[in-house]
């Protein structure tokens, strides 16, 4: 990857982990009738919301889906759980075979407000905030796929303790899925809802890197680092608008019914934790421009569990192509389209709940998970 303060317009928004509950500043993409780009600019603004909003006031009064229950809001999170020393916060309700829920980047469990309710009356479900995100503390380390990868697998480990299936969206299926090659005797099952993550490029060749020259180690290096600062701390400061995050929301619900109260409390709340800021700034310099050999193809060769995909197809960021060509690398695979965006769990939830609930009914994997 270029080691420039953004990721090549080609990463499909920081691809193999791009997101949805950003903050853009400028219009996100040039499009043509079937290809949408990020363009670098874009990029950044929309990694903003994640780290850098101020907490607006909320009455949290809209008025959930109907005839769907709706997970309750609570500002002082549920449980917590100490890994590695770090706070971490996970919902859990229901009896039954574990369902743990993955969020993506810049939101938290809460975003799974109308599928954990609707789940928990047949399974034990668990919704986790990833480290840095959500409720969980704003840990300063340096921020790798892998990191969420193990915390997720500690925790099947430490809390779940039983054969589980993984739900995740965008970075959180793309963790569901290396934490599921990494325990394959503990995860049984994977969804995925418009999973981040690509396939690798043949036609690359690596380059090694070469050793710094004096002018790149005392000089350059130092000098970029304080542009990337500069720049990202502007991009922070400017992501402190509540609309922002309104407008953003709108624009990846293709339904915007949902885009309410709670959900942009959920989302800009923990913003205002000590440490977001910096958590950003890691994110956006160390963690998103140097993910390019964590592949997808690489991750579902060491897959050997059933797969589900539920794909918004609207989504402008990952399509269903994507969708189209995990099913044709991974023939395990079922395979549910839906007329949603990027989250299609917090637009559609009836359709998705639906969908999870139909996929885990099925004769091996409700086997699977009843092995203890």
């Amino acid at each position: 990857m270029s080691s420039s303060v953004l990721p090549s317009a080609r990463t499909e928004l920081f691809n193999p982990i791009h997101e949805t509950r950003f903050i853009g500043l400028t219009r996100p993409f040039n499009c043509n009738r079937s290809k949408c780009v990020m363009n670098r600019r874009s990029f950044a603004f929309r990694g903003v919301a994640a780290a850098g909003l101020s907490v607006m006031g909320s009455s949290l009064t809209a008025q959930p889906v109907k005839g769907v229950e709706r997970l309750e809001f609570k500002p002082e999170g549920y449980n917590f759980w100490t890994w590695r020393g770090h706070k971490i916060h996970y919902v859990v309700q229901g009896e039954g075979p574990p369902v743990v829920l993955i969020h993506g980047f810049g939101a938290s469990a809460f975003h799974w407000r109308y599928n954990i309710p609707e789940l928990a009356k047949k399974y034990k479900v668990y919704a986790i905030d990833l480290l840095g995100f959500g409720w969980s503390e704003k840990a300063l380390v340096d921020y790798d796929a892998m990191v969420w990868r193990d915390q997720v697998e500690d925790f099947l480990k430490e809390i779940v303790k039983e054969p589980t299936v993984l739900v995740g969206n965008s970075l959180g299926g793309f963790t569901a899925l290396v934490a599921a090659a990494g325990l394959p005797e503990q995860v049984v099952g994977v969804a995925l809802l418009n999973s981040a993550g690509q396939f690798g490029n043949p036609n690359s060749v690596a380059k090694e890197s070469e050793g710094e020259t004096a002018l790149q180690k005392f000089i350059l290096k130092p000098l970029k680092e304080v542009f990337q600062r500069v720049v990202l701390g502007f991009l922070f400061w400017q992501a402190k608008q509540p609309a922002r995050v309104e407008s953003v929301l709108k624009s990846v619900y293709k339904n915007t019914a949902n885009v309410d109260d709670y959900l942009v409390e959920s989302i800009i709340m923990p913003a205002a934790d000590p440490n977001a800021g910096e958590v950003y700034y890691r994110l956006m310099t160390r963690f998103m421009t140097n993910q390019t050999k964590y592949t997808l193809d690489s991750v579902l060769s060491k897959l050997s569990c059933p797969l589900l995909l539920v794909w918004g197809d609207l989504d402008p960021w990952v399509g269903p192509a994507k969708a189209n060509s995990i099913k044709a690398f991974y023939p395990n695979t079922t395979l549910v389209n839906l007329q949603a965006g990027h989250c299609p769990h917090d637009e559609v939830p009836e359709l998705v709940n639906t969908a999870l609930l139909d996929w885990l009914s099925t004769s091996p994997l409700k086997a699977s998970l009843q092995t203890v």
